[in-house]
């Protein structure tokens, strides 16, 4: 498994659409692996194949640990709550800028295990979250664009504000 570079915001990959995954095999498995580890080093607890560059619908998520992880292929948010919660966001692409996004509180994602296997999964909490801001980021939709203009546009220059002073 490697440690593979990070998309930057504000890369185009991030705001493509990603394509279905069509072949279950060991290249699938290798890039899950690589996913896993380049989330670990970010650090992350969520990221999907764009993040990389590959605009494939993979995701993997990690809350507790080796253990915990998961692997979604071709993820679909069947159905959410009209309940919904505050939570803070972020992303390994955008790294060192956070801020509260309003999600429905429980989904019911169907998915494909790395097998090819069809899952359903029913979420909540910090699952929940995880589960729908990656599949959004599968769709093109990156995380600021669930805020509003103003907070968006603040995000964005404080981003652009942490990159100049990292060089």
């Amino acid at each position: 498994m490697t440690v593979r570079p990070i998309v930057r915001f504000p890369d185009e990959r991030l705001r493509t659409p990603c394509q279905s995954v069509t072949q279950f095999d060991d290249t699938l498995a290798a890039l899950a692996g690589d996913l896993a580890e380049t989330m670990r080093a970010a650090p992350g607890i969520g990221i999907t194949a764009a993040h990389i560059g590959q605009l494939l619908r993979l995701v993997v998520i990690e809350l507790d640990g080796r253990a915990s992880t998961q692997i979604y292929v071709n993820p679909a948010i069947e159905w959410s709550s009209d309940e919904t919660g505050m939570h803070m966001e972020g992303s390994v692409s955008m790294p060192g800028v956070t801020e509260e996004v309003t999600r429905p509180s429980r989904v019911r994602v169907s998915y494909f295990d790395l097998a090819g296997t069809a899952q359903i999964v029913e979420a909540d909490g910090l699952l929940a979250v995880c589960l729908q801001h990656e599949i959004d980021q599968l769709g093109g939709i990156f995380w600021i664009d669930r805020l509003s203009r103003l907070k968006r546009e603040r995000i964005v220059k404080k981003f652009r504000k942490l990159q100049m002073e990292r060089g």
